[in-house]
């Protein structure tokens, strides 16, 4: 019960005291979080897309499961993320009557993020567009057109696009199939895309009208309306594509008019919302960009491998077949922000994609370092790694595929990356300690053990007994170096961590006992005075930061800033300990500030405490990259919409507003002072905390504990005792630091200063957004 939680550093006398006052506790009636945010609709409605004009141009598509644009009238691309290797779309839809909405001078047009919809209205018609990924269908609905007015619906492809064209009574299809047999590493697996389309109106006929292109006649029902059923399903060139698009088009026919809304208000009820404001309405843009990733997130984190492959929302493109990178591969460094962000927002099951491609690749994987990695055990896992597990990079721009785990490659930007196995592992752990999913953790811990089996047989022991990596790369920046920091920092957070889950889960004691004994080698250090490497005893000394290697003075080859991967992602620097300085000091002398929309300047100064730097950051990310109105970004300046910015802004704000990497919770330890805030972040061990920020102070906490034990705190108001209000009881902790205290899984607990009365904020409430954001030049929707 909560009055057995003593506050850990009273004396014996305090002591006392507080158990003669626990017995005298009075009940205090404390509400659960979750009526704080009852009104979820009113909030996620906040961050509404809202077009005040038609998004005519393809980079002004809308992220729908689909892209959706007023080309045309309405034009909608369909994407799947299994069309592979070259993630063909299976065609685009036209109607070409819907100009007349686009034209109306009474236009107003939105996504809606609750429901999951673009509608649109003007000129006395309405439309109304969604995807149901249960069963890959697009409707498409219309409302108050003449009923005597013919309706064209197209479905079309595009050269060099071969698909067979057909009709079947009232239903056309482009059905197109292929092998892969032309890439490096190529599976000769049979891969193929589908799509159908069919209508639900008067008068419907269906025609081929070229070799790329199947059309739809029709009238409008007597009422002016009509839905447009297209379905793409997974389909791998073989077989019978009429029969299976019959299939899938009457599974769509079923759906109800509002199931589409039913899954969404699903998916909105349990993920970690906030609400944020600031006096120049930056915080509210943040807010929305943060609301667009977790919509994006859930609508490609669904399927057997993640959506995005190279931080690109490849699911939205309206971009026909272009991609800028191989799209058979997927870029480690360019979607494990996404891991952390939905662990943050408490979509850790939005991850499942994720640990499925390297858990189902895994003897794809031994084979690849078997071969390329000769006389090293276990698995290096290719920084970019194609879906079958092939280190291959097959880019149309590099005169031969580059090779990445590969002894037998010339130096090269990924040839000899070993620690994104590490990585992949730790995030298998991080996984675990967010869930405490033990099934999750025994099915993928084979993976965390070849990970650590790889580095073992990698790395060498100098004279002094010191372990050792090289050649080795320090991510894409430094090639064949030693002692890459990404290497030293992987190994100091997972080893320790692995011996802990050796010992968890029985099994590995001999490799849990020889990795345990390890002497690994210190972080290596560089004077700002000069590019010498300094001893690992100069650590404090207030010239020294973090090197890249222990080769500083190397070639640098891309803008990265691997010396403040100890910060993040491996936690090994946080915003207080004794490394903290030099920490901070590495992040203000980091040689590429903002230089990538995956940048993780906003994360790492978050992890540091560092709120001016954090924020100034978010600023500068979001002008620089955040170009499509519907809140991506862009790398190369041009097609194809970038997620990986807005999920490292959501993993920036999660972890400013609260943090728990070391069995400490941090409340608000990097929230900027100029920006009010009620938000919800889910933490380690199951534990959510909603934070209320006010004025720059933080006005009240409300704890929801996921399991029984006792926690750590963080006191935001040191110099005043905290009440403590939960399972039906009041507590006064006293001044402190720090607080710990007991807890019930699935208790409610509220934390506010002792002076306060009560902690009362009124369910949280949301006028739906009815107009385009803007901040520092850039828009999320269209203004008018």
């Amino acid at each position: 019960m909560l009055c057995l939680a003593l506050p850990f550093r009273l004396r014996f006398s305090r002591a006392i005291t507080w158990l003669v006052f626990c017995a005298l506790l009075a009940p205090a009636v404390t509400a659960k979080t979750e009526e704080f945010w009852q009104n979820r609709g009113g909030v996620v409605t906040r961050s509404n897309v809202i077009l005040e004009r038609p998004n005519l141009k393809a980079t002004e598509a809308m992220p729908l499961g689909a892209a959706v644009w007023a080309e045309d009238g309405l034009t909608v691309q369909l994407n799947r993320r299994d069309t592979l290797p070259l993630r063909l779309s299976p065609g685009q839809i036209t109607l070409p009557a819907l100009k007349s909405i686009n034209e109306a001078a009474d236009y107003s047009g939105q996504l809606n993020l609750y429901d999951g919809e673009f509608t649109a209205q003007g000129g006395g018609a309405s439309l109304r567009v969604y995807v149901d990924d249960r069963i890959d269908a697009l409707v498409i609905e219309v409302a108050g057109l003449d009923p005597s007015a013919e309706q064209t619906a197209r479905l079309h492809l595009w050269a060099p696009r071969k698909p067979l064209a057909m009709v079947s009574n009232r239903t056309g299809l482009l059905a197109e199939g292929w092998i892969d047999d032309k890439e490096a590493g190529a599976t000769k697996e049979h891969f193929g895309s589908l799509a159908a389309i069919t209508a639900e109106a008067q008068d419907v006929t269906a025609e081929v009208t070229d070799p790329l292109t199947v059309e739809l006649r029709f009238h409008p029902q007597t009422n002016g309306s009509f839905r447009i059923l297209v379905a793409a399903p997974a389909w791998n060139g073989m077989g019978d594509a009429a029969a299976t698009a019959n299939q899938a088009l009457t599974e769509t026919a079923g759906l109800g008019a509002d199931e589409h809304q039913q899954s969404w208000h699903k998916f909105w009820q349990h993920a970690d919302l906030m609400r944020l404001s600031s006096a120049n309405q930056e915080a509210e843009y943040f807010e929305n960009l943060r609301a667009l990733y977790l919509f994006t997130a859930a609508a490609e984190g669904r399927d057997r491998y993640p959506g995005s492959q190279a931080g690109i929302g490849d699911l939205f493109s309206s971009f026909k077949d272009d991609h800028n990178w191989g799209p058979s591969a997927y870029w480690h460094w360019n979607i494990r922000m996404q891991v952390s962000a939905n662990l943050g927002a408490g979509l850790s099951d939005l991850n499942a994609p994720y640990f499925r491609l390297y858990r189902e690749n895994l003897e794809n994987l031994k084979v690849w370092t078997a071969k390329h990695m000769p006389q090293r055990e276990g698995i290096c896992i290719p920084e970019t790694m194609r879906f079958n597990g092939q280190g291959w990079e097959n880019e149309s721009w590099l005169p031969k595929p580059g090779l990445n785990c590969g002894m037998d490659s010339e130096p090269y930007y990924n040839a000899r990356t070993i620690s994104t196995g590490a990585e992949v592992a730790l995030w298998v752990l991080d996984q675990y300690e967010y869930t405490g999913d033990m099934e999750f953790l025994r099915q993928n811990y084979p993976v965390v053990r070849e990970a650590v089996r790889f580095l073992l047989s990698y790395g060498k022991q100098d004279e002094a007994g010191v372990f050792h990596t090289e050649p080795s790369n320090s991510h894409e920046s430094q090639w064949d170096v030693k002692d890459p920091v990404t290497d030293v920092a992987a190994m100091h957070a997972l080893f320790p961590r692995f011996v802990q889950t050796a010992t968890l889960l029985k099994t590995d004691g001999e490799l849990a006992q020889k990795v345990g004994a390890l002497k690994l080698s210190e972080l290596p250090l560089v004077s700002l005075r000069a590019p010498t490497l300094l001893l690992p005893a100069n650590q404090m000394a207030e010239d020294a930061v973090i090197a890249q290697s222990a080769i500083p003075q190397a070639p640098i080859h891309n803008v990265e800033n691997n010396a403040l991967e100890p910060v993040w992602p491996y936690t090994l620097i946080g915003d207080d300990g004794p490394l903290h300085a030099l920490g901070v000091r590495t992040f203000e002398h980091r040689p590429s500030k903002n230089e990538a929309d995956w940048s993780y300047d906003p994360v790492q100064a978050a992890r540091l405490g560092l709120a001016d730097e954090m924020r100034a950051s978010l600023l500068a990310l979001t002008k620089r990259y955040q170009i499509y109105p519907n809140g991506m970004a862009t790398l190369t300046g041009g097609s194809e919409f970038y997620v990986e910015q807005s999920a490292i802004l959501t993993d920036a704000l999660g972890k400013a507003l609260a943090d728990d990497y070391d069995g400490l919770i941090r409340i608000a330890p990097a929230w900027p002072a100029s920006w009010d805030a009620d938000g919800t972040v889910s933490l380690r061990h199951r534990n959510r905390v909603t934070v209320h920020m006010r004025s720059g102070l933080v006005a009240g906490i409300e704890l929801e504990a996921g399991s029984n034990g006792r926690l750590k705190l963080r006191n935001p108001w040191p110099a005043e005792a905290v009440k403590l209000l939960g399972m039906g009881h009041e507590v006064t902790l006293a001044p402190s630091s720090e607080l710990e205290f007991s807890v019930e899984a699935g208790g409610n607990y509220r934390l506010l200063p002792a002076s306060k009365s009560a902690l009362h904020f009124p369910p949280a409430t949301g006028e739906p957004a009815d107009r385009a954001r803007k901040l520092a030049g850039r828009t999320i929707g269209l203004p008018r």
